[in-house]
């Protein structure tokens, strides 16, 4: 063989070092090798290699795991080094949020706020719903976050909110992204049922139609979701709603039970204070407001509420107080079974506190409703009120009916109170005139037939009013 060969051989390995793997430049390296003589075949030693093929191998092996830093395309991991440092699969926490939701409870609605667009980021966005959770917006204004904001057209919304959306657009130089009720969906409904059909059946349909179904499509493209929700708007719903919780009702982007996150930043802060907040940034508000809508929804669901009304019942005012939840916020509503308290409540569940607690009103029983509304010849006049422990626009009206009942005391009208929740509720729609709660009765001297006070005003003045025109 010519003399050139060993460094024509050498050029090659040097070239092949550099170009390929340490494991396949050995095996060129034994392919080329001059091959032994007969009768002295031998296994290869390795620690023949050179010391340069040697270090470069022991350099190559060292392989972080998979995702420690960006993968170059030229890159080819040999299998060794696969064996001695195999891929890592990324630990994933998951978050506690109820232990979160105890750490921020007596945080700020800013720094909740804050908190929330930190950790989702692209993934979370503001329900808007063109009314007092403007406030919303403008605490994520205030945290420096770019932030999304989306809301629900239902097509049935006051032309006072639509002009709304257009101002909170321009105010803060963002796009409301939008969300429309699938519009099949809406014709078969109005064609079968009529455009007000959920005055006579209830809201729920209609609400899945218009609401619930386009809320679902907006949150599957999210991770989680921020609400306006407050304690303080519905005692009967809303009373414990934590600042931020698992979605116990809709499903996120990754799908599954789990997958959305609830954040609730003003659920611990009173309706004055929101206010109050709103007034001092300047933020522009629903017009509405002014004439005394409060919880503003769509425009036959929705009208103004009066001196002594709680602000929810504005919102589908001829239907129970516990139904008025339009299926947003469906995970508020307890399930409960058959076996009841008198409040209504299921046993085992958190004592409802009484109302109109004072000496100047007397507690009635079933017993005495039933005596008082047989008599015909009273000697006194009776004003009574039909309510349930849990009703917050019966909360609402307590200040003003414990009031009248002093006011009245001596005055030769009794004053009187009659829890018709639970077992009594069938009993006083059969035979005092329920309809929801609060009922307010005026029993006169000299007739058996009660008379029912049909006003929603339940002021002092106003009941006052009944009262003296009757007695």
């Amino acid at each position: 063989m010519s003399s050139k060969f060993p460094f024509f051989l050498f050029v090659c390995f040097l070239f092949l070092m550099f170009n390929f793997e340490s494991d396949a430049c050995f095996a060129i390296v034994v392919l080329l090798s001059p091959a032994p003589q007969i009768g002295s075949f031998r296994p290869v030693d390795r620690s023949n290699v050179s010391l340069a093929a040697v270090t470069f191998s022991r350099r190559q092996s060292v392989v972080k795991p998979v995702n420690a830093e960006p993968k170059r395309n030229d890159s080819i991991v040999p299998f060794a080094a696969t064996v001695a440092a195999p891929e890592v699969a990324e630990k994933v926490e998951v978050e506690d949020f109820e232990e979160l939701a105890k750490d921020l409870a007596n945080a700020s609605p800013l720094e909740i706020m804050d908190k929330a667009l930190a950790k989702f980021g692209n993934d979370i966005a503001i329900a808007f719903s063109g009314a007092e959770d403007v406030a919303l917006i403008e605490y994520a204004r205030l945290t420096g976050r770019p932030f999304r904001v989306f809301s629900l057209d239902t097509g049935r919304l006051n032309p006072e909110t639509y002009q709304f959306f257009d101002t909170v657009e321009k105010h803060y130089g963002i796009r409301i992204e939008y969300m429309f009720p699938d519009a099949v969906e809406v014709q078969g409904l109005v064609r079968s049922k009529g455009l007000f059909s959920f005055y006579e059946d209830g809201h729920q349909e209609c609400c899945r139609v218009r609401k619930v179904r386009p809320l679902r499509r907006a949150l599957k493209g999210l991770r989680a979701w921020i609400t306006g929700q407050r304690k303080d708007q519905s005692p009967g719903t809303r009373a414990e709603v934590p600042v931020v919780q698992v979605d116990p009702s809709f499903e996120g982007l990754d799908g599954g039970v789990g997958s959305l996150v609830k954040w609730n930043p003003v659920a611990n802060v009173q309706g004055l204070d929101i206010w109050n907040f709103l007034r001092a940034m300047n933020v522009p508000v629903n017009s509405l407001h002014s004439k005394g809508y409060i919880s503003i929804g769509c425009e036959p669901c929705t009208r103004a509420v009066l001196p002594g009304q709680h602000e929810r019942e504005g919102r589908w005012w001829w239907e129970d107080a516990k139904a008025k939840e339009c299926g947003l916020h469906k995970g508020n509503l307890k399930q409960e079974d058959g076996n009841k308290n008198g409040n209504g409540h299921a046993n085992g569940t958190a004592t409802v506190s009484d109302l109109f607690d004072t000496q100047s009103l007397v507690t009635l029983t079933r017993t005495g409703m039933e005596n008082l509304a047989k008599l015909e010849n009273r000697k006194e006049p009776w004003l009574v009120v039909l309510y349930a422990p849990w009703c917050p626009f019966c909360e609402a009206m307590e200040g003003s009916y414990v009031e009248l009942a002093e006011k009245l005391a001596g005055s030769g009208v009794k004053v009187g109170k009659f829890n018709a929740d639970g077992d009594e509720k069938e009993f006083a729609k059969r035979e005092l005139q329920l309809g929801s709660f609060p009922t307010i009765l005026f029993f006169p001297k000299h007739s058996s037939q009660p008379i029912k006070y049909t006003s929603e005003k339940r002021d002092v003045d106003s009941l006052m009013a009944f009262v003296n025109a009757l007695r």
